[in-house]
């Protein structure tokens, strides 16, 4: 059970050197990382999305757990982490990455359907939440991390997720199960 073991995908180290030099500050850590690609591994041909690209280090592990008949669409706002992201993935064929705003993405795409949402942003969080779970099929996984207090929390987010557990937690149509590991991560499964 030790952590400091775990494989990185390849180009992880590349692309998280790239990202330190622009001075990125959001990356999702190793064992959030290692749980995507668990979870993708589970969805042969599946169909991904992932909402808040960044860099691209979270994208390394959702490619590594993919078969080659799966599918991801990655989507960030800022061109500049896009830029790295798109070094590594653009010339695989599985892989769609998308500039363009999470809930203007979200709403104007109702009928996709997805075998795993990783939310790692705004959009599909804390916003277009309910337009996100509708894209998620029956045993899909919603899977979103930083529910523990993080060192970059604005003042007040902890009601946000506080809201945000509570409205999972109402549910009928998921099951769900919340992690005090990695950065605190939240695992639902769409029943209905």
């Amino acid at each position: 059970m030790n952590d400091l073991q775990i494989s990185l995908p390849d180009n992880y180290a590349t692309i998280k050197t790239a990202s330190e030099a622009i001075h990125f500050s959001m990356p999702s850590d190793l064992q959030a990382g290692c749980l995507l690609r668990t979870l993708v591994a589970s969805k042969p041909a599946g169909s991904f999305l992932e909402l808040g690209t960044g860099t691209g280090l979270s994208l390394s592990w959702i490619v590594e757990g993919m078969d080659n008949d799966a599918s991801v669409i990655s989507i960030d706002n800022n061109e500049t982490y896009l830029a790295i992201a798109r070094k590594f993935f653009d010339n695989d064929k599985r892989v769609t990455i998308v500039c363009e705003d999470g809930n203007a993405w979200i709403r104007s795409n109702p009928y996709k359907q997805f075998d795993l949402v990783f939310a790692d942003a705004w959009p599909g969080k804390y916003e277009a939440f309910e337009e996100t779970l509708e894209l998620i099929k029956p045993g899909g996984f919603y899977i979103i991390d930083d529910m523990s207090p993080q060192p970059n929390w604005p003042a007040g987010h902890e009601l946000n997720v506080e809201r945000l557990v509570n409205e999972l937690e109402q549910r009928d149509d998921i099951r769900l199960t919340k992690m005090n590991w990695s950065t605190g991560l939240v695992i639902v499964t769409k029943i209905k």
